[in-house]
């Protein structure tokens, strides 16, 4: 799922050891700017892991609100030497590019806080109302499967994984990027232009959950989100009223439950 080619940079390093120094040949991730256009409107910057760009447009598109579902886009042209991608809305679409134009480069998960803020959002991304069950077998199961796929990861130690697995525990799609966020929207916007029902999964990434993951995921309909790591302070409150699941420190054997 993950093109290693673009992933991946080979380069001239001196390694120290033991008190000695020797040069050697090493892969490194690699990070590059995207800017994201909709019918010619700058809308943001990202900074990503190069691969899957239209994957990591749509999910982006849907997550943060800009679009409702992908039927609104008309086409996305991908300009991999500009590091741009151009997005183009059907005709009856209206969006209010100039409020959602992200002057900063977004270079890392930032997080929202205040009543007000989850208010907002909620009145976007409604709390989930079904409760979904994943077994502890399937759970403790994940990890184990999203480490074996991480390619990337594997050769350079600098790519989060993030893995869409089915109820049942199948892992159904995997993608690694520079930022986690990035990453979880590939994933999500896979899922949409594939057609999978992300009701009906779980979410696992091999690091931290931070409270726009969450947020991700609930715009996303995801009702399970588990993690490797430790989660935010936000991202458990967010879970609890969201109606999410919340995983986290899951290290077979053991994992611990925040919400849901």
């Amino acid at each position: 799922m993950t093109d290693s080619s673009q992933t991946t940079r080979a380069l001239s390093l001196t390694r120290h050891d033991a008190g000695s120094e020797h040069a050697v040949e090493d892969l490194v991730a690699v990070e590059e700017p995207l800017e994201i256009r909709i019918d010619g409107y700058p809308v943001a910057v990202l900074m990503r892991t190069p691969g899957n760009d239209d994957e990591l447009v749509s999910g982006f598109l849907i997550t943060e609100g800009i679009l409702q579902n992908l039927a609104q886009i008309r086409k996305i042209e991908s300009r991999a030497d500009e590091n741009r991608s151009l997005v183009f809305l059907n005709e009856e679409v209206n969006v209010d590019l100039g409020r959602l134009t992200r002057h900063l480069v977004s270079s890392s998960s930032c997080g929202l806080c205040g009543k007000a803020t989850l208010e907002d959002i909620f009145s976007n991304f409604p709390p989930l109302v079904e409760r979904f069950q994943v077994t502890d077998q399937v759970l403790l199961a994940a990890p184990e499967q999203l480490r074996t796929a991480q390619n990337a990861f594997n050769t350079t130690g600098g790519l989060h994984g993030v893995g869409l697995f089915s109820l049942e525990g199948k892992l159904l799609i995997l993608h690694e990027d520079i930022g986690r966020h990035n990453a979880v929207d590939k994933v999500i916007g896979h899922a949409l232009r594939e057609g999978i029902q992300p009701i009906d999964t779980f979410l696992l990434v091999s690091g931290r959950v931070s409270f726009e993951i969450m947020q991700k995921a609930l715009a996303a309909r995801i009702p399970v989100v588990a993690a490797i790591s430790a989660p935010s302070s936000l991202a458990v409150d967010f879970a609890k009223s969201s109606g999410q699941t919340l995983i986290g420190f899951l290290r077979p054997p053991r994992f611990n439950r925040y919400a849901g």
